[in-house]
């Protein structure tokens, strides 16, 4: 049981990079992971790893032993889960990333009830719009919105999420109600862009079928999905949102949808994980509940 205690330790070691992370991850004191490195160096007479000041890097024998380490592993925890289709014995250390937007109260209050189901799982929730790199930042899996980038990762989709477009009631006394596309060259809108190039994501409508894509003035630009929605609460402009995210708001009158003829194509929300060839319980347990109880959660505005 040590032993394997030790290539847990060797294994997040090599896919985080950072003896500090390493402990976090396994939540133990930094001085174990060392501890731990060490004698496994010394019991297989090889040196595994090359510390830097700012990273920790394999040697050859390090990547080697890596591939092993990791097979077994993957071996071991398709074992242990044999008898447990049910993910009655999923436990463990279970890292969420969600985007902003989906960070909902009803969500949230479901999460709750996975925890419930699943007790022995400990659960840590990450919120953030940004891309991540799932290996390195020591992430399970994430649900995420739009098209999938190709990349080592695997998605499952899990529906379609109904997108809105909409504004303040200040606003739309100010400036009017659009009634057309035509329209909104009188408009401003509530722009948001992601990455260090600061451009903002088109404006795409759905019309008989066939989308158009538009460019409109900017009232303010944003990179964060709750100043988005704020920001067209307070007039800065027209915004196109998840209905999920604004659906409260349009319902209490804080926000009013308009050119509902021609809506936007629904987005795909999907979950990615590591491209591994034995799935943790835990993270199966997860991926199967979220594409149960999320279309439930918001049947309005979700498609499974």
């Amino acid at each position: 049981m040590e032993l394997l205690q030790t290539m847990q330790i060797f294994a997040t070691l090599a896919e985080l990079g950072s003896f500090t992370k390493t402990a976090d991850a396994a939540q133990i004191g930094r001085p174990q992971v060392t501890h731990a490195i060490q004698d496994l160096e010394a019991a297989l007479g090889v040196r595994l790893v090359q510390r830097t000041t700012r990273k920790v890097n394999l040697t050859a024998e390090g990547e080697v032993f890596y591939e092993r380490v990791t097979e077994i592993l993957g071996n071991i925890s398709e074992a242990t889960s044999l008898f447990s289709t049910n993910g009655e014995n999923a436990r463990g250390r279970l890292r969420v990333d969600l985007p902003v937007a989906l960070a909902q109260p009803r969500f949230m209050a479901s999460l709750r009830e996975f925890k419930r189901a699943y007790p022995d799982i400990s659960l840590v929730l990450g919120v953030t719009d940004r891309t991540l790199d799932l290996v390195a930042e020591g992430v399970d899996c994430v649900v995420r919105i739009g098209e999938l980038p190709n990349s080592s990762m695997i998605g499952r989709r899990i529906g379609t999420a109904a997108m809105v477009t909409c504004a303040a009631p200040d606003y739309l006394r100010e400036y009017g109600h659009p009634e057309s596309l035509e329209d909104l060259s009188r408009h401003h809108g509530v722009n948001y862009f992601s990455g260090n190039a600061r451009k903002s994501m088109d404006w795409r409508f759905l019309i008989d079928g066939e989308e158009k894509i538009f460019n409109l003035r900017s009232g303010i630009l944003v990179n964060d999905s709750n100043a988005y929605v704020e920001a067209g609460l307070a007039g800065f402009g027209i915004m196109q949102a998840l209905g999920i995210s604004v659906d409260h708001h349009l319902m209490s009158g804080s926000l009013v949808e308009v050119l509902p003829q021609c809506r936007p194509r629904s987005r795909p929300v999907s979950v990615l994980y590591p491209s591994k060839v034995h799935l943790a319980p835990q993270v199966r347990v997860f991926i199967d509940w979220v594409a149960e109880h999320f279309p439930q959660l918001h049947g309005d505005w979700f498609e499974a």
